[in-house]
């Protein structure tokens, strides 16, 4: 008699799990989301189909981000070479590139920067990095190269404000495995030349929202970014998997709200169409009985590391972190009870509330909830597949559910 139950219970669970693979593979095969690009157009084309599918009404809302094509940048010198990520609002070089002398700020002078940062899972470009690079700048120098010290060699895109360029200089980023022989050469004032030759220009993008108006008059909303610099499995096709989950819950339960949903674009570009939304189409918080956000590492995959080897586990990276308004945290933690990270649920703190979240925050809506995090791979081009694992997204959407069921009925 025990076998019925345990059953019962497994089909639903692998069905969930199969729909998870489902959007996640979809998700990855639009190849790199970068605002604006083929692929984040894509995922957009996509997922208006899916809402059109579930009922909702969807309506496009453009805006314009910057973006940059053309030869990668390069930075080469006797006995080395190395091809670096641009970094964003790019400042290209001459044709020629910028020569000059390689030196590490503190340790030397010269012309081209090489800024070592601390280890740490690098994000954005705001704050320390723009500090450093900044400082450089003042001293004279022509060019930044920065090295993103962090857990797995590779260089990391970092986010940057939409309007204007952040630096007076063009900069670009060297991964951390490919930095000895540069850091060297700056030790001994090695001559260097710096390469970003491309086009830096502006282009459309645009958020997919959409709507289900039951006449309520009080709005459910429900988003998530899409866009990220390389194909960010982990960073976003994680949470965008427990946002369609959740969205199409949403449109089938009994819930007395409207809902409202969008999947933004531009969020590399410190959450330009978060920013969007909220100043022009979102509903306006005193209609808005609970606005659900799901940013980045919502579910992706840890790894064991053994020296300079990783190998994936089937259990979440525990560096996302759940937020909620105060009166729903108690019930965040016992919805995310054993989900690494996320069972620690913390109030709404304006000083430590990240992502979009922070923008939905400081715009007066509560309650709220959200989650974001940086995962072992975030902003590095080798954010795929590998990083997330299927099973960790129905957990999250399931916690959701529970949570805005007891939120809103209680």
């Amino acid at each position: 008699m025990a076998a019925g139950p345990s059953l019962a219970v497994a089909a639903p669970a692998a069905s969930a799990e199969a729909e998870a693979q489902a959007i996640l593979e979809r998700y990855q095969a639009f190849g790199d989301k970068a605002s604006g690009g083929r692929g984040d157009i894509a995922c957009g084309e996509w997922l208006e189909g899916e809402l059109k599918g579930l009922g909702y009404a969807c309506a496009r809302q453009p805006f314009d981000v910057p973006a940059y094509e053309g030869e990668a940048p390069t930075l080469s010198m006797e006995g080395a070479a190395a091809t670096l990520i641009p970094q964003a609002i790019v400042q290209p070089t001459p044709a020629a590139g910028l020569a000059g002398r390689l030196y590490v700020p503190g340790r030397g002078e010269g012309d081209l920067a090489l800024i070592v940062l601390p280890h740490a899972r690098w994000s954005t470009a705001k704050g320390e990095v723009e500090r450093r690079v900044r400082a450089a700048a003042e001293a004279g120098a022509k060019a930044a190269i920065l090295v993103t010290t962090g857990p797995t060699g590779e260089a990391l895109a970092l986010n940057t404000p939409v309007d204007k360029p952040l630096f007076d200089l063009p900069a670009a980023v060297l991964a951390p495995r490919d930095s000895r022989p540069f850091v060297e050469g700056a030790g001994r004032g090695a001559m260097a030349t710096f390469r970003m030759t491309g086009r830096s220009f502006r282009r459309p993008a645009f958020n997919v929202t959409a709507r289900l108006d039951r006449g309520a008059g009080r709005w459910l909303v429900i988003s998530t970014p899409r866009s990220g610099w390389f194909g960010c499995a982990g960073e976003r096709g994680s949470g965008l998997a427990a946002w369609r989950m959740l969205v199409a819950w949403a449109a089938k339960a009994k819930l007395p709200v409207d809902v409202a949903v969008v999947a933004t674009s531009g969020h590399e570009y410190e959450y330009a169409g978060g920013e969007h939304f909220i100043a022009h189409l979102a509903p306006k918080p005193a209609q808005t009985a609970l606005w659900v956000h799901l940013g980045a590492n919502v579910a992706a995959r840890d790894w064991h590391e053994r020296g300079q080897s990783l190998a994936p586990l089937p259990s979440a990276d525990p560096q996302r972190f759940l937020l909620a308004s105060s009166p729903l945290v108690q019930a965040c933690r016992t919805a995310f009870a054993g989900q690494p990270g996320l069972e620690q649920a913390y109030p709404v703190d304006p000083k430590q509330v990240a992502g979009e979240l922070a923008s939905i925050v400081s715009a007066g809506y509560d309650p709220a909830m959200g989650i974001f995090g940086a995962h072992r791979f975030h902003h590095a081009r080798s954010d795929d597949l590998r990083c997330v694992s299927p099973a960790l997204v129905p957990p999250v959407a399931e916690a959701f559910k529970a949570v805005v069921t007891k939120a809103l009925v209680g």
